[in-house]
């Protein structure tokens, strides 16, 4: 029997946890829903907007869709036979090599400016807005300011003017001068992608390892080599990447300074051609998604030979 003058079982009673009522079946479902309920929008605008228009794309592949003709009369694997039989759709692959050097100098670049403007520099504020300013300006706009700037008698041409030299040929007037120069304009403008990204990353390791290995006597380049280079591997691996998809599908600056001329032209640009020019939706449908098999490949192919480790400093 219990002694109830002591009290011992209201004392056990009170001692025992209370057990949560079981949330109601209508409550758990919300709960449930509800995230999907935000993700609904951004989901539907994805499908709608990407996802559809790439299973139209691959449709049109098998096809001979003019762009303009309601009727489309299936092809089979006609497109891609055609492009695997004719060389010349894929020589302008060659051009690509031109903004794959370009995006190496790009990484380069903005690496350096990251990890410098990463310690205490003076006016490292303003450094990193005038290094970001020009990937915030609209492609068109730098294609048009960089036409004129390579034009003859110019603005490059009056600079080189001051220190006494005179170049007597058109910087877009041959394939070599005229990629070079498209490269150039392309390292300009998005080094400042590559510099934000690299000072994020820097900016993320821990402040307690640059104090130590200056009490252990390391430089900057020990504590870059040792400490920076290891932090920023993913985004390294990130960037390199991006590097190589933008090289493969430059398309902007080329096609606004010089529109594919004077051996210019990438497979973009060759691609906006058969479709809008000469009327081969089907077989420009067929390309847009060779390369998009590439560029897949390519990241596959740099994923396994670079896995991306978890990076661990402290």
């Amino acid at each position: 029997m219990t002694d109830t003058a002591t009290g011992e079982a209201p004392a056990r009673l009170a001692a025992e946890p209370a057990r949560a009522a079981p949330a109601p079946r209508r409550a758990r479902l919300w709960r449930g829903v509800t995230p999907w309920l935000f993700l609904l929008v951004p989901l539907a605008l994805l499908a709608v907007f990407t996802y559809a228009p790439i299973v139209n794309m691959v449709a049109y592949s098998f096809t001979d869709w003019d762009g303009v003709s309601p009727e489309l009369r299936w092809t089979g694997t006609g497109n891609y036979t055609e492009l695997l039989t004719r060389p010349e759709l894929f020589e302008v692959f060659f051009v690509s090599g031109y903004y794959l050097a370009a995006s190496v100098v790009q990484i380069a670049v903005g690496l350096y400016f990251a990890t410098v403007l990463s310690f205490d520099v003076r006016f490292r504020t303003f450094f990193k807005g005038l290094l970001f300013f020009p990937y915030l300006i609209n492609g068109v706009a730098i294609g048009f300011v960089f036409l004129y700037f390579f034009q003859d008698g110019g603005t490059l041409d009056s600079v080189l003017a001051l220190f006494g030299r005179h170049p007597d040929h058109a910087w877009l007037g041959t394939p070599v001068s005229a990629n070079v120069s498209l490269a150039g304009v392309s390292v300009w403008r998005y080094t400042g992608l590559s510099f934000v990204l690299f000072l994020g990353a820097i900016q993320s390791i821990p402040g307690e390892l640059y104090e130590a290995a200056e009490l252990d006597g390391a430089n900057r380049w020990q504590q870059f080599r040792h400490i920076i280079a290891p932090g920023i591997r993913p985004v390294l691996t990130l960037s390199v990447i991006l590097s190589i998809s933008g090289s493969l599908s430059a398309f902007d600056i080329p096609y606004i300074m010089t529109g594919g001329a004077t051996g210019t032209e990438t497979f973009v640009i060759q691609t906006v051609k058969l479709a809008f020019q000469f009327n081969k939706t089907g077989l420009a449908s067929a390309a847009a998604v060779v390369l998009l098999l590439i560029i897949l490949a390519v990241t596959w192919l740099q994923r396994r030979l670079v896995p991306d480790d978890r990076v661990d400093l402290v």
